[in-house]
């Protein structure tokens, strides 16, 4: 990642805000994060960072892979991003997949296209972040968020977590990069025993991402308090 990338001001970053109820007691207290990235190996370990990331910041990764499938799924997705105070949103595999048929990935855009719905029509408070590995392909890929600043990633673990610690510069916990990288790597390491036991052979599954949940959890627990 480059050092214009990693020392941008955070202030320069555009957050949108959407319009459902971050908590209908208190929305100060909802740490929920809609998580809207692609779910294929190539993308495992990221995924993972993601996950380490955002639970050492003091917050709780959702996903719509929680969701079963049915008629009313896109209903619930849509539901369960309201139910959520952020959302992030990686757009870096809207790409072809060389796969026959040969075709682009839509479904990261598409909730994305979700969250500003709900932004224009209802017009209370979310707050979304748009992550992409390269800083020029978002105006080309979806040029109507030209004005949007992405988080760049570079398509890396440490790069999630770097950008994640520029976004969440408010979460409840900040911990130094060094103890976001620890636990991650932790996690990575567990993360054959926690697919084994769930009987998955990925963690884009209801069980197995539970159960990433709670390791992830466990580890920032034991891990060195954070600020």
């Amino acid at each position: 990642m480059s050092p214009k990338n990693r020392d941008r001001p955070t202030a320069r970053r555009t957050a949108l805000r959407n319009a459902h109820p971050a908590s209908e007691a208190d929305p100060s207290l909802n740490r929920e994060v809609f998580l809207n990235v692609p779910y294929d190996k190539e993308f495992v370990d990221v995924f993972v960072a993601y996950v380490a990331g955002l639970v050492m910041l003091g917050l709780s990764p959702r996903a719509s892979l929680e969701i079963p499938g049915g008629e009313a799924r896109l209903d619930k997705i849509t539901g369960l991003i309201g139910l959520c105070a952020y959302s992030v949103h990686d757009l870096s595999r809207v790409e072809l997949d060389l796969a026959d048929p040969p075709t682009p990935r839509f479904n990261m855009p598409f909730e994305l296209g979700i969250v500003v719905d709900l932004h224009r029509k209802r017009g209370s408070e979310h707050t979304w972040y748009v992550f992409e590995s390269n800083e020029r392909r978002l105006k080309k890929s979806l040029s109507d968020l030209a004005e949007t600043d992405p988080y760049i990633h570079d398509g890396t673990p440490r790069g999630v977590l770097c950008e994640l610690l520029n976004a969440f510069v408010s979460s409840p916990r900040q911990p130094t990069m060094q103890q976001m990288n620890e636990v991650y790597l932790l996690l990575r390491d567990s993360l054959n025993g926690i697919l084994s036991r769930a009987g998955s052979a990925t963690p884009f599954k209801a069980r197995a991402f539970k159960d990433l949940l709670a390791a992830a959890r466990s580890l920032a627990t034991a891990a060195p308090r954070a600020r």
